[in-house]
């Protein structure tokens, strides 16, 4: 079975640290996958379907162990912050 677009994400755009640690919100994680389909030319799906594919994979918002990393950390921290370039 193909992985689907979300454990793609998951496994492209992220990695585990420890939960106690400064991990992605709401916002952030939606955000970074955002960035991850713009890289990928693929069109995000709406954020309550995000976040019930979320759900299934037992990731919440909030802390979750997840950090950024790859070429969608990149491209959602300059979108976030365009005084950085």
């Amino acid at each position: 079975m193909a992985n689907s677009q979300f454990d793609q994400f998951l496994e492209e755009a992220t990695t585990t640290g420890d939960r106690s640690d400064s991990t992605l919100g709401r916002d952030c994680l939606y955000g970074l996958y955002t960035s991850w389909c713009f890289l990928r030319q693929a069109v995000p799906r709406p954020e309550g379907v995000f976040w019930t594919a979320m759900r299934k994979k037992r990731i919440h918002p909030g802390p979750n162990g997840l950090r950024m990393k790859g070429p969608a950390a990149a491209d959602y921290i300059l979108a976030s912050y365009p005084g950085l370039v």
